[in-house]
This record gives C-alpha cells, sequence and structure tokens, in this order.
C-alpha cells in the first residue's frame, strides 16, 4: 500500500480526488522546509509544490517511488539523483493555459492604459477640478500596433501570442539568450529586446536563464517598454529593475514572481516607493490561481498518481 504525504496542501484552493489505489493519505496545509524530512518518513509518493526535494533528503528517504510535483516547474526537485534511484518525477502541464494569458493582458492593459496613475487622479480631485469633462494626467498606450517579444516558446507562450494577435499586436518570438543561430520564425534575442514595446517571459528558471534580464538588457530596451514576468523571479536581476523603475530606463514592469516566496525582508520592489509607484505592479503569484484553473491542476495530479500506480507513469520528467 501507498503511502502519499501532501506536504503543501494550502497552495491549491481545490478539491484534490483520492486517487483509486489502495494508499495511506496524510496530509499538511503547510510545511517548512526543515520539517520535510521528518513527514516524509516511511513515504512511497510525497506531493509538492515548492518545497526543496535534494539529494540528501531523497538519500534520507529509501521507500521515496514518486515525487509529484503540484505544479509545472521542478527547478526545486533534483531530477538527476530521482534518476539515479529511478524515483519517477511527475508535474502538471496544460492546466493554466487561460488564466495565466488573461493575467499577463491584465498587467500589459493596466499599465500601457495607465490605470493605477488614473485612479489616483481622481482619488486625488483632478478630475473634479478638470473643467471638462476628461482629465489627461497620464499618457494612454494602445496594444493595437505595438510589438509584444516572448520569451519562452512554450504552451503559455503561445497562448499570450495569440492573444497579443487578437490585440492587434506584432508578436516576436525571441530565440534564446547567447545561441549561434536563429531558429525559422524566431528573433535575435538583443533584436527582441531593442525592438520590443513590452517583453513577457515564460521560460523556466534553469541556469541558463537566471538573471536573464539584468541592467544590461534592461537598458537594452526602449525608454518606452513595458516588462511582464508571470513565471520565475529569478529570470530577472531585481536590483536592476529597481534601478530601471526609478531611473525611467523602462516605461514599467508588471510581475507576479519574485525570486524569494514568500518573499524575504529587504527585498529590493517591495520598498515603500517602488510599491507606490504607479507603473510597477507586483501580485502574489497568483497568475496561475483561478478556481478552474486549480480545479484542472488538482484533477491531473490525482490522474498523474493514478498512472503512477499502474505502472504508466504520465507528466514525467525523470
Amino acid at each position: 500500500m501507498h503511502r502519499i504525504v501532501y506536504l503543501e496542501r494550502a497552495s491549491i484552493i481545490a478539491e484534490v480526488p483520492r486517487p483509486n489505489f489502495p494508499h495511506h493519505w496524510v496530509e499538511y496545509a503547510q510545511t517548512l522546509q526543515p520539517q520535510v524530512e521528518e513527514r516524509l518518513a516511511g513515504a512511497t509518493i510525497v506531493i509538492v509544490n515548492k518545497l526543496q526535494i535534494g539529494a540528501e533528503l531523497i538519500a534520507a528517504l529509501p521507500a521515496l517511488k514518486m515525487v509529484a510535483v503540484a505544479a509545472t516547474g521542478t527547478n526545486n526537485i533534483d531530477l538527476a539523483t530521482c534518476r539515479a534511484r529511478d524515483i519517477v518525477v511527475s508535474n502538471i502541464r496544460g492546466y493554466a493555459m487561460h488564466t495565466l494569458p488573461e493575467h499577463v493582458f491584465a498587467l500589459l492593459l493596466a499599465l500601457s492604459r495607465n490605470i493605477l496613475a488614473y485612479r489616483e487622479s481622481v482619488a486625488a480631485g483632478a478630475w473634479q477640478r478638470s473643467g471638462q469633462f476628461c482629465c489627461f494626467d497620464h499618457p494612454i498606450r494602445d496594444l493595437h500596433g505595438a510589438v509584444l517579444a516572448i520569451i519562452g516558446s512554450g504552451s503559455l507562450g503561445e497562448a499570450v501570442a495569440r492573444l497579443a494577435e487578437a490585440f492587434g499586436m506584432r508578436v516576436l518570438r525571441s530565440e534564446r539568450k547567447g545561441v549561434s543561430s536563429v531558429r525559422p520564425g524566431y528573433t535575435p534575442f538583443e533584436q527582441a529586446l531593442r525592438e520590443a514595446d513590452a517583453i513577457s517571459l515564460h521560460c523556466p528558471l534553469t541556469e541558463e536563464t537566471k538573471s536573464l534580464i539584468g541592467e544590461t538588457e534592461l537598458r537594452a530596451m526602449k525608454p518606452s517598454a513595458l516588462l511582464i514576468n508571470t513565471a520565475r523571479g529569478g529570470l530577472v536581476d531585481e536590483a536592476a529593475l529597481a534601478n530601471a523603475l526609478e531611473q525611467g530606463w523602462i516605461a514599467g514592469a508588471g510581475f507576479d514572481v519574485l525570486t524569494v516566496e514568500p518573499p524575504s525582508a529587504g527585498n529590493v520592489l517591495l520598498t515603500p516607493q517602488l510599491l507606490a509607484l504607479p507603473n510597477f505592479l507586483l501580485t502574489p503569484h497568483v497568475a496561475w490561481a483561478s478556481g478552474p484553473a486549480m480545479q484542472t491542476l488538482a484533477d491531473q495530479l490525482t490522474a498523474n498518481l493514478e498512472a503512477f500506480a499502474r505502472g504508466v507513469p504520465q507528466n514525467r520528467v525523470a
């Protein structure tokens, strides 16, 4: 009988169907990293979201047969050690195909149309004092006709591209940074930075993509450009972004992710002066989290467990 331990049950708000094979189910709303080893004693299957499952921990869990990641990203799992131990690692795919692209465009629209700045103007009485039916305190830009560069051409990046085209935007699919050849249909990374009116990040966090966007890249962007990150916080040098916003290297940014989550004290993007800027929008890693998307995730999670128990693992990354 499998012993299934769900370490971060509170990370999704949905009904998680119990798998239809013999098992013992244990779940914890939240788990701190130092508690992981004790809570996984005897576990054959662990369900994890963002906690670290590293080589030392895996070595201390001789019964472990499967790591079921209740998310898409697996940078918190030591995949090489799992392969060496023949531990199956499965993730969740395709569940955020609608919700995350919609969040990208919520950020893009709010920034390009200066929604927060206008809200503040109304609250401060600017409209009431304008003497006419409208006031023009802040510039407004259309998405129609603008250039959107997408860095990361997976399913989410393509879903964002489809929405962008529906808005009348011109889409550039950026080639990977630092490569010597450009695939058909792609734009060199540096060219995409220079030409984009907005950039949206959709790549995984790896050693190659860590700090993908730093000071050099931010300075290469148009001063009128927007940067959207709903992927992983570590893709962007946060100190460089803070400088970019404060010094006007770019026009604005919309982020749903930070390098450390939950945020640690002293994060440069959480200073009162930055959070007060109308051209910086920060949401708490909820781009993926519509009700329908979370239920799709939960259903797929159970399906992954059942496929593993049948001996035909699905959505396998290791």
